[in-house]
């Protein structure tokens, strides 16, 4: 079954990682002759995929009124994992594993940006639940920007995903209000964030499963912020503590 792709940064974004293969790309015939449909045209020609000029009634149907941008794509499904076979290629590259488990995400654009925030920080997976939240749709790759042609996505139930986590000594940091203060937690070392969906936050059956929880301070009398948002936070401050920035 065909993946498919929605608006001009995505499909620059697998053409030209190449990590699967895109079949067919249609472009609206309208569409100027920019740098980015110019550079779509060229990986085309270069990895010999069908291109169609069509009329943008065609894209809307297709994208079935969905953004755009003048460009859809079908392309391979994206790589199916397991948490244990995203654990083994972790270990066996001598990284120090770092990981986001994100529960009942619902909106695609918190989504879409969790993923894209996950690849701006060097997150080895992403781990959504099978049957609750949003799916990698094409809204979701939209909005990350080519991310999910980087950052593997598994998915698994939660729960069950935990076991090998913990099994492997890496250590589970929850995010939820009333947990230790950001700035006073040792997020050093193979760390997996779980996160809660947009509203409901952490699971009492998540949270019972974390070595820690932690939260965010917020001035203003705010009690949290976006999913997204409070994902970026964490893994900037994972990342300051790992002294990330000094070696990058």
């Amino acid at each position: 079954m065909a993946d498919q792709l929605e608006g001009r940064n995505p499909v620059i974004e697998c053409l030209s990682r190449g990590r699967r293969r895109v079949s067919h790309v249609w472009i609206d015939e309208g569409a100027k002759l920019d740098d980015k449909i110019a550079r779509i045209l060229d990986l085309c020609d270069k990895a010999r995929v069908k291109v169609d000029r069509v009329p943008r009634q065609k894209l809307d149907r297709l994208a079935e009124g969905r953004v755009h941008n003048g460009v859809v794509a079908h392309a391979d499904e994206l790589p199916a994992l397991t948490t244990r076979q995203l654990l083994d290629e972790v270990f066996n590259a001598g990284r120090a594993a770092c990981l986001m488990l994100a529960d009942e995400v619902a909106y695609e654009h918190n989504l879409g940006a969790i993923l894209r925030t996950c690849l701006g920080f060097g997150v080895d997976g992403l781990i959504l639940p099978t049957r609750r939240g949003a799916s990698v749709s094409p809204v979701v790759q939209r909005v990350a920007m080519g991310a999910a042609e980087v950052v593997p996505v598994v998915h698994e139930g939660l729960s069950a995903a935990l076991k090998p986590i913990g099994d492997g000594g890496i250590r589970i940091i929850g995010a939820d209000m009333g947990g230790t203060p950001l700035g006073k937690a040792d997020l050093r070392g193979p760390i997996a964030f779980v996160m809660g969906g947009e509203g409901k936050g952490l699971s009492p059956t998540l949270a019972r499963k974390c070595h820690e929880v932690v939260s965010i301070p917020l001035a203003g009398d705010l009690e949290s912020l976006n999913v997204s948002v409070a994902a970026a936070v964490l893994l900037y401050e994972k990342r300051r503590q790992d002294g990330w920035f000094l070696k990058t």
